[in-house]
């Protein structure tokens, strides 16, 4: 597996290989959690927020913001921001239709490759976004992910030759199946802080304890 060690990259994502897309998937209802979590406060501003901002420092054009069980509600989260928000009518179904509203939305911007990105991972960084992207532009690997617990997953970026695949998914299948199946042709940047997603109030104590 291609390995990423460089401590820093530059503000923005290189640009020799065309544009970047990054899609922020905000769809589920929160079930586990009672009440929406990505409007869950946190440092100041909701986890939605949070993550919008992050995802505008990564560099990454277009950005858009799927939703689902809320639309409305969340928009006010990327006011002033340079997101798009679109609502997948199907989020019920799972993941994959997620994926796929996305998709179609970045179409027209010909992205060579998307990040997919969790509303509900506080802890992601703009720089550690920056470096998946530039290790899957260095190295040309199929797709890039974060690695922690042993596992890779999102954040993770997919080549455009993978975007096939990606539409292909159904119901619960997300993107984590298909890193699966690429086995070693996967690139990792170690993430140990993916581990905590917030997804029921024990983990967002977690975090609100983590400061």
């Amino acid at each position: 597996m291609a390995e990423f060690t460089a401590p820093e990259l530059s503000a923005t994502v290189p640009d020799e290989s065309g544009p970047v897309a990054l899609l922020l998937l905000a769809a589920g209802a929160s079930t586990r959690m009672g009440r929406p979590k990505q409007l869950l406060p946190w440092q100041g501003r909701s986890l939605l927020r949070h993550a919008a901002e992050t995802a505008v420092a990564s560099g990454c054009r277009p950005i858009v913001l799927v939703t689902g069980a809320l639309h409305n509600e969340l928009l006010p989260e990327i006011s002033g921001l340079p997101v798009r928000a679109v609502r997948n009518p199907a989020w019920e179904t799972g993941m994959a239709s997620s994926l796929q509203a996305g998709l179609a939305t970045v179409a027209g911007a010909n992205p060579t490759a998307i990040l997919v990105v969790l509303a509900d991972q506080p802890l992601v960084t703009p720089v550690l976004l920056r470096q998946l992207v530039a290790l899957q532009q260095r190295t040309q690997a199929p797709a890039v992910a974060a690695a922690y617990g042993g596992t890779l997953g999102v954040p993770a970026v997919f080549s455009q030759a993978l975007f096939p695949e990606l539409q292909r998914l159904q119901g619960a299948q997300g993107a984590n199946r298909l890193l699966t199946k690429l086995g070693a042709a996967v690139g990792r940047v170690d993430f140990p802080d993916g581990l905590l997603d917030v997804d029921t109030p024990e983990q967002y104590a977690t975090l609100l304890a983590a400061g």
